[in-house]
């Protein structure tokens, strides 16, 4: 039976003393400064020519309040056009660190060791860094239900030694924290594990097109599903840079998908009878040859939210659909290549419905200058009525736009899960 978080810590390689060393005296900067350059260079590609300006001072500098949500411009549309995972509907957990302070473990969060929030040049927001030989809980605590999504994303970032090409195993999941705080200490101990309902997600990264990944889940009886390993080429495409991880739960039903691309599709993944799953964990294995100086990862950007959008009801009977899962570039009307599957679901509700015209309306929380949101809110659906336009023919007579800032909230702005409610664009039948 395959050991679960804590047991797959202890797990390591022997190499030379020499070797050894060599690792260890490596600048600890080392690591930060190759995923910079590498960063850049992606986004410097990722860019449209016309746009591919170095920023002034005064647009990096914009108080807009969308910092969560960075990256290059992108088109969605050659990446992501099989992706098919919809958001839930009600967000009931977010974390994006906007408020915390760098060089500390974000306020709720805990580990059994060493953690700090870092910024990155060429990437936006605030990122948590993930050590090897460390476990994470998040501060959720909450059930999720049957039906809920789980969004975050991840950078994986290193340097091989010599003769390796494979970097240090990871782990990510759900686990039920039962009568216990979500992020209580005990839980760091294997045998709090052994009675408890899980589910994990182990990646095996390799710069070579051979990563592998495998599904887990366990109920506290000791019943549980274990998927083969999974080979995974495209993965390492994904190191040095942020990609998006999404995970789609339907009951029993798990999806899983990294940068658009459908990892899992499991109909009796998750174990649904005893305590429920309410709380994430991130969990980095523990190499001899791996130490902070040559290996990293850092998360950022995470969303749990709840119930199953129907976007065609919604619009067509109901008239209206809002919906947190149109991402955009910091403070910018570009818009995030995940985004694709929301939009893939209005622009064919449009192409099936002829008759149908709607209005776009952009929302943001109440972070930053009023005025500045107001202005982006409107750039923002501008984009999205462009996207339907240019990407799925859609007639542009049959959408209007406008945008509202931070005027209409639905949701408590000074939570972080509030604030995420809030950052929303609504499809309004006319």
């Amino acid at each position: 039976m395959k050991k679960f978080v804590i047991l797959c810590m202890f797990v390591a390689p022997v190499v030379a003393e020499a070797q050894l060393k060599s690792l260890l005296n490596r600048a600890k900067d080392k690591v930060k400064q190759k995923l910079e350059n590498k960063a850049d260079k992606e986004i410097d590609k990722a860019l449209d020519p016309s746009e591919n300006k170095e920023k002034t001072k005064e647009e990096e500098s914009g108080k807009s309040e969308e910092k969560q949500q960075g990256g290059a411009s992108r088109s969605p549309i050659a990446a992501y056009s099989k992706y098919d995972f919809i958001p839930g509907e009600k967000v009931m957990f977010a974390d994006d660190f906007a408020k915390d302070n760098d060089g500390e473990l974000p306020l709720g969060w805990n580990t059994r060791g060493k953690g700090e929030l870092v910024t990155l040049e060429n990437q936006s927001g605030k990122w948590l860094r993930l050590f090897p030989g460390t476990t994470y809980l998040t501060g959720n605590s909450k059930a999720f239900g049957e039906n809920y999504t789980i969004e975050f994303d991840l950078i994986v970032d290193g340097s091989t030694p010599k003769g390796t090409r494979f970097f240090p195993s990871f782990q990510f999941g759900m686990f039920s924290s039962g009568n216990k705080k979500a992020t209580d200490k005990s839980l760091f101990v294997e045998s709090e594990w052994v009675g408890r309902n899980r589910l994990e997600i182990s990646a095996k990264p390799n710069v070579d097109a051979i990563s592998k990944m495998e599904l887990s889940s366990r109920a506290s009886g000791g019943a549980g599903f274990s998927s083969e390993p999974q080979t995974f080429a495209a993965f390492s495409g994904t190191f040095y840079k942020p990609a998006h991880y999404a995970i789609q739960v339907q009951k029993t039903r798990l999806r899983f998908w990294v940068n658009g691309q459908k990892v899992f599709d499991m109909p009796d993944a998750v174990i649904t009878s005893g305590n429920p799953l309410n709380n994430l964990f991130f969990a980095v294995a523990d190499y001899v040859f791996y130490n902070e100086s040559n290996f990293g990862l850092y998360v950022s950007n995470l969303k749990v939210a709840t119930g199953l959008p129907d976007t065609r009801h919604k619009l067509l009977e109901e008239g209206k659909f809002s919906t947190t899962g149109i991402l955009f570039d910091l403070n910018s009307a570009g818009i995030k290549p995940e985004s694709f599957s929301v939009l893939k679901e209005i622009g064919n509700v449009l192409k099936e419905n002829a008759d149908l015209k709607i209005k776009i309306v952009g929302h943001t929380s109440s972070d930053g200058d009023d005025a500045a949101n107001l202005e982006l809110s409107k750039k923002r659906a501008a984009a999205i009525k462009d996207a339907l336009v240019k990407d799925f023919k859609i007639e542009e007579a049959r959408i209007q736009t406008e945008g509202k800032g931070e005027t209409q909230p639905v949701a408590d702005n000074k939570t972080k899960e509030g604030q995420a409610q809030n950052r929303r664009v609504e499809f309004i039948k006319i």
